[in-house]
């Protein structure tokens, strides 16, 4: 391995773009409490990254309760936060390069569901770095998860992020794995435990805010096409139906699903409705161990 295995310019700008995570993570998660909609969360937060000078790597996602991931308000969305666990999971990018992390707030009194998944996170950036595989890092969420007695979410994984692109391998399991990749130099990857009072598994609601370019190919349709001009602006990476500013939005996406120039990500959920917790940070794996870029936002951190 090389002694240098991130480009300079490419880990100032990983560094970057999780101190601005963390300074925005800080502030909204102190906008969650009962009375506050989840629109005004997710603008404020999404507004306080780009007025840093960096971009959105996601829509800011407000799970509640069951919800596990990919829950973003609409446009005009009056819901507002209750006496709920609510997880916000934030992506920020700076020239391409991705931090993601998530906190839970608790309005439940579960605070021990919360703990679980946090702890685990602990667990597995003390367990990872260059050389270790991610099955044995899956293996020490688990334990931690189910030593608080409760479930790690068994088909959601963290995962690698690259530039320009929030979902790349490897994926970091939630449960033990005897056959694995292992980390290497030069990854970035976000870890992020989910605990649950359920049996652990999530499927996909009917709700859907957010999508994703798939296939950039011509489109006859007046509104599609101006649809498809403005998601050309996010560099491929996911967006929010909110986002964009076309007469028309709802039919303009369906048409282009149905076209396969889009795809969308429904709200997953916790299949026994059960409550989901979620602790996320980002790590840069180096020659000599793992830098945690969206430090900060944690107890442990």
């Amino acid at each position: 391995m090389s002694d240098e295995p991130f480009d300079p310019d490419a880990i100032e700008s990983y560094r970057e773009a999780g101190a601005i995570l963390a300074e925005a993570m800080n502030e909204a998660r102190g906008m969650v409490e009962p009375g506050t909609t989840h629109l005004e969360i997710a603008e404020w937060t999404e507004d306080y990254v780009r007025d840093r000078g960096a971009g959105l790597a996601f829509p800011v996602n407000i799970s509640v309760d069951e919800e596990a991931s990919h829950a973003t308000p609409a446009a005009e969305d009056e819901t507002t936060i209750g006496e709920e666990m609510v997880c916000l999971d934030v992506g920020v990018h700076v020239d391409g390069y991705i931090a993601d992390a998530a906190v839970t707030v608790d309005h439940t009194g579960s605070t021990e569901l919360v703990e679980a998944s946090e702890m685990a996170l602990e667990a597995a950036i003390d367990e990872a770095g260059p050389g270790v595989p991610v099955g044995e890092i899956g293996q020490a969420v688990e334990d931690v998860i189910r030593g608080y007695g409760y479930t790690p979410v068994l088909n959601l994984s963290g995962h690698g992020v690259e530039r320009y692109d929030a979902h790349t391998g490897p994926n970091v399991p939630n449960r033990g794995v005897d056959r694995s990749v292992t980390l290497e130099p030069g990854q970035a990857v976000a870890i992020e435990p989910f605990a649950t009072d359920g049996r652990g598994k999530v499927g996909e609601g009917t709700t859907e805010e957010i999508f994703e370019l798939e296939r950039d190919r011509s489109v006859r349709d007046r509104r599609s096409r101006q649809a498809l001009e403005a998601i050309r602006e996010f560099d491929g990476l996911p967006f929010a139906a909110r986002w964009l500013d076309v007469d028309g939005v709802e039919m303009a996406l369906r048409r282009l699903k149905q076209r396969d120039v889009i795809t969308g990500y429904p709200v997953l959920k916790e299949s026994d409705g059960q409550l989901v917790s979620q602790a996320e940070h980002t790590i840069l794996v180096t020659d000599d161990g793992v830098e945690v870029t969206t430090a900060g936002i944690h107890g442990f951190d």
